[in-house]
């Protein structure tokens, strides 16, 4: 397994509809297991393959507690959210791409998403409390959406000037 250097906004990656995965095969174990590693190395709950440069629809989430006995890891392909409750949760995110950001997103508090797993099967889950909100952040960023799209205009503007300008500030040196 490799850790994966990450996307970080306004890369242009983090905005493009990623594309379907076509077969489960030993590349996109590959993908999901560096994903893994990339996450747990940036001590992060979950991530899209966007944020590590690929355009494809894959994430990976591990929203166990340390003291749980088993973690909870999910490797997904082409995950898609086939239904959501009308009740709502507010919960705090941030986001590996953004770093140093953090807002209150509301969002759907359970859903149930149909995926392929690591070895290609059909699977699907039923999602609530942070798991919920996990799964819709990931699946978000495979549609280019990221979490400040659901801030206040002012601070999303604020925070995408303030990562353009610091991405110049690295580039230029």
């Amino acid at each position: 397994m490799t850790i994966r250097p990450l996307s970080i906004l306004p890369a242009p990656v983090l905005r493009k509809l990623a594309e379907p995965v076509i077969t489960v095969d030993d590349d996109i174990r590959q993908l999901m297991n560096d994903m893994l590693e990339t996450m747990r190395h940036e001590q992060g709950l979950g991530l899209a393959a966007p944020q590590i440069g690929v355009s494809l629809r894959v994430i990976v989430m591990d929203c166990s507690d340390e003291d749980d006995p088993e973690p909870m890891i999910w490797k997904m392909a082409n995950p898609e959210i086939i239904a959501a409750s009308d009740d709502t949760a507010r919960m705090e995110e941030g986001c590996l791409s953004i770093p140093g950001y953090r807002g209150e997103v509301t969002r759907p508090a359970a859903v149930e998403v149909k995926y392929l797993d690591e070895h290609g099967k059909q699977q699907q889950m039923q999602a609530d409390g942070l798991l919920a909100a996990c799964v819709q952040h990931e699946i978000d960023h495979l549609n280019g959406k990221l979490f400040i799209d659901y801030l206040s205009r002012i601070k999303r503007d604020m925070i995408i000037r303030k990562m353009t300008k610091d991405a110049r500030i690295d580039r230029d040196g």
